[in-house]
C-alpha cells in the first residue's frame, strides 16, 4: 500500500483512506448496515495497508460511526487513524455547549477515546462558520479537545467558494484538510484553485469524492473507450483514483467502497502506485469531453438532500436520468432513428417507475432546501422541474 508521510507527525499514512458513507446494507434503509459484510470489507482494506477510516455524524441516518467503532475495535488503536466531523448546522445556535454534547456523543458511538483527525463538517458559507464556530465558541471548544488529547488534529471539509477557502486558509494554520477533487471537477468547480491554495499554505489534504460518488465509474460509453484503449487492465474507477493520488500535497484519497470489488480494485491500484504521466492526462482530457458531451447531472448521491419535505427521491430520479445520458439513450437524443426513439422513450419510463410514483420529480414544490445543502451547487429544483417535464412529455 502506498504511504504519504504526514508533515506533523512524520508518521505514514496511506493513500487509501476508507470512506464509511456507502456501506452495504441489509435493506433499502440508508440506516440499516449489514455489519458482517462492512466488517469483512474493512478488515481486507486493512489487511491490505489501509489505516485511515473516516466517518461522519450524519452518514448512514447516525449508524456509521457505531458501525465503524465496532469494526476498528479489533484492531490495536495506534495501528489506524480514526476521522469524524462535528456537523456545524446541528450545532447551530447551542454553541460550545451543543458541540461539547455531539463531541460527547461521538467518541461513546465511535468507543475510542480520541479522534486521530476531526474536522468542522462541510463549511460552504463564511456567515455561518463565523456565526457557529467563531461567535458561537465553537471553535475554541474544539480547541480544548485538541489540547486535552481528544483530538489529535483538526482540520475542515468544504464545499464553497475559493474566497471563503482562502479565508480560511489566512485565519489559522490547520493540521489538515479536506476537498473534493476528481478530474471532472479540476477546472469545473475550482478544485485545481483550492489545491493551489492548499499548497501555498502548506495544508496537507484529505480527498473526498475522487470518483463523484461513483459518477465517474458509469461514463458515457465513448468515454469509457478512450479509457480502456489507453489501458485495458485498468479499471475506470482507477484513473479518478489516480488523478487524485498523484498530487503530491494529497496526504489521503477516500473511497467509499461498498462492496469487496471495489475494495480490491481501489487496493491495488494504491499498491505499487503509479502516477499518471502526461500522456495519461491528455486521455483524461479526451474522456472529459466525451463525458461532458453526454450532458449528465454532476450529482454524487451523497444523500445531503435526503430530508426533502415532500420525500422526493432525488439521487434515484437523477441516477435514472444519468444513466440514459451517458449510454447515449435520452428520449431526446439527436441521430437516432424514430424504432430507436421510442425504445428510449419506454426504457426510461420503466427505469423511472421504479421510483414510487409519490417520490417522483413533479412532486417538487420548489421550497429549495435541497439546493442550500448540495455541495455540487446543482440547481436540484430546476433539475426536478426538467425530468418532469421530460416524463411528461413521452409517457
Amino acid at each position: 500500500m502506498e504511504n504519504r508521510i504526514y508533515q506533523h507527525t512524520q508518521k505514514p499514512v496511506s493513500l487509501l483512506g476508507y470512506g464509511t458513507m456507502r456501506m452495504p446494507l441489509n435493506s433499502e434503509d440508508n440506516r440499516d448496515i449489514n455489519y458482517e459484510e462492512g466488517k469483512r470489507l474493512i478488515d481486507r482494506a486493512y489487511r491490505a495497508g489501509v489505516n485511515y477510516f473516516d466517518t461522519a455524524y450524519m452518514y448512514h441516518g447516525g449508524e456509521s460511526e457505531k458501525f465503524i467503532g465496532e469494526a476498528l475495535s479489533v484492531y490495536p488503536r495506534d495501528s489506524f487513524y480514526l476521522a469524524d466531523k462535528m456537523p456545524g448546522w446541528m450545532v447551530g445556535d447551542g454553541g460550545a455547549e451543543k458541540a461539547k454534547e455531539v463531541f460527547a456523543d461521538q467518541l461513546n458511538k465511535c468507543s475510542v477515546d480520541y479522534f486521530d483527525f476531526y474536522l468542522l463538517h462541510a463549511l460552504g458559507s463564511k456567515e455561518d462558520f463565523e456565526k457557529i464556530y467563531l461567535h458561537g465558541g465553537a471553535l475554541a471548544y474544539l480547541d480544548g479537545e485538541k489540547a486535552a488529547g481528544r483530538i489529535r488534529n483538526l482540520g475542515f471539509s468544504f464545499h464553497g467558494s475559493v474566497e471563503f477557502f482562502e479565508f480560511l486558509m489566512k485565519l489559522r494554520k490547520w493540521d489538515f484538510c479536506q476537498i473534493q477533487l476528481n478530474y471532472m471537477d479540476w477546472d469545473n468547480q475550482n478544485a485545481k484553485e483550492l489545491y493551489r491554495l492548499s499548497v501555498e499554505y502548506g495544508v496537507q489534504l484529505v480527498i473526498m469524492e475522487p470518483v463523484r460518488g461513483g459518477s465517474l465509474v458509469q461514463l458515457c460509453d465513448e468515454a469509457v473507450n478512450i479509457l480502456k484503449t489507453a489501458e485495458p487492465d485498468r479499471s475506470v474507477a482507477s484513473w479518478a483514483i489516480r488523478f487524485a493520488a498523484s498530487l503530491p500535497n494529497v496526504l489521503c484519497v477516500l473511497s467509499g467502497m461498498s462492496n469487496m470489488e471495489q475494495v480490491e480494485d481501489n487496493c491495488a491500484t494504491m499498491t505499487d502506485f503509479k502516477a499518471l504521466s502526461d500522456e495519461d492526462h491528455a486521455t483524461l482530457a479526451g474522456a472529459i469531453a466525451a463525458y461532458n458531451r453526454a450532458g449528465t447531472i454532476p450529482c454524487t448521491a451523497c444523500r445531503y438532500c435526503f430530508e426533502c419535505p415532500k420525500g422526493i427521491q432525488i439521487p434515484e430520479i437523477f441516477a435514472v436520468y444519468n444513466n440514459a445520458a451517458s449510454e447515449g439513450r435520452l428520449p431526446m437524443s439527436l441521430g437516432h432513428s424514430e424504432d430507436e426513439l421510442a425504445a428510449f422513450k419506454a426504457a426510461f419510463i420503466a427505469d423511472y417507475d421504479t421510483i414510487p410514483a409519490d417520490a417522483q420529480a413533479h412532486n417538487c414544490v420548489n421550497c429549495g432546501k435541497c439546493k442550500e445543502v448540495c455541495p455540487q451547487s446543482i440547481d436540484i429544483p430546476r433539475k426536478l422541474r426538467e425530468i418532469a417535464g421530460l416524463v411528461d412529455r413521452i409517457r
